[in-house]
């Protein structure tokens, strides 16, 4: 495993393309409503990515379509934009969003409400987030790679979650996904030290219910086995010597 300990420039760089990512998920959901289709989501991160002068980091990664992942309910990550796909009342929907400006990437995710919503989703909307804060207050230069992912799975289990194991974080830099890998839930062993200039994409993916999954046959939508909702939050963080900085924000 070979973790890049990025210079003041190059953080400086996957600053300003983490920024892109952190206008997208700050308005698109202005745009999360029933009646809206996840295309035309697709359509308006673009527009915002592209108006930034950064292009996005998933259209054609792997073959990939879309500008962005949009994953309503039972879907936990990989969902492709489509206009017969239109949401209603009651769903959520997480959307994960990245952007390359000047050869650097960002990577970060939300999980939004589809206008009211019940007890389960929101409970779901807040457990992956507090399991992205969970993970991330262990960071600082020096700690260990696998105390974040301890973090996580400890508030996961707090709150009853599946967890997600056939998915993770990783590094961001010149590539989307970088060495490490970092697990939602605690591996054997500590993992390597952590080094302030390390760019990270903590990402918890957490299940209503049984935590298995599937690719459909897209080879890209990735669902619940037990057809229960899933959420997603993820932000890419800079490891200080003090502790961590959030990139994907605005």
């Amino acid at each position: 495993m070979a973790i890049i300990v990025k210079s003041p420039d190059e953080v400086e760089k996957i600053r300003r393309a983490c920024r892109v990512v952190g206008k997208v998920l700050s308005e698109i959901g202005e745009y999360i409503r029933p009646g809206v289709s996840t295309a035309e989501l697709d359509r308006i991160a673009e527009k915002i990515i592209r108006g930034e002068g950064a292009v996005p980091s998933f259209k054609g990664y792997d073959g990939f379509p879309a500008a962005i992942c949009a994953s309503p309910d039972e879907v936990v990550i990989h969902g492709i934009p489509s206009s017969k796909q239109v949401l209603h009342e009651g769903q959520i929907i997480s959307i994960d969003v990245g952007a390359i400006l000047n050869g650097y990437h960002g990577d970060g995710a939300r999980t939004y409400p589809v206008g009211e919503i019940g007890e389960d989703a929101a409970r779901m909307i807040q457990a992956a987030k507090e399991a992205f804060y969970a993970g991330v207050s262990c960071v600082k230069a020096g700690a260990h790679l696998h105390e974040i992912s301890a973090g996580v799975e400890k508030k996961a289990i707090e709150y009853g979650c599946g967890i997600v194991r056939e998915f993770a974080g990783h590094g961001v830099g010149t590539e989307l996904h970088e060495d490490p890998l970092i697990p939602n839930y605690k591996p054997v062993g500590r993992g390597p030290k952590l080094k302030s200039g390390m760019t990270l994409a903590i990402e918890p993916m957490l299940t209503l219910g049984n935590a298995a999954v599937r690719v459909l046959d897209d080879g890209w939508t990735t669902v619940t086995r037990d057809g229960s909702i899933a959420s997603h939050y993820e932000n890419t963080i800079l490891v200080t010597e003090e502790g961590y900085e959030i990139l994907t924000t605005v």
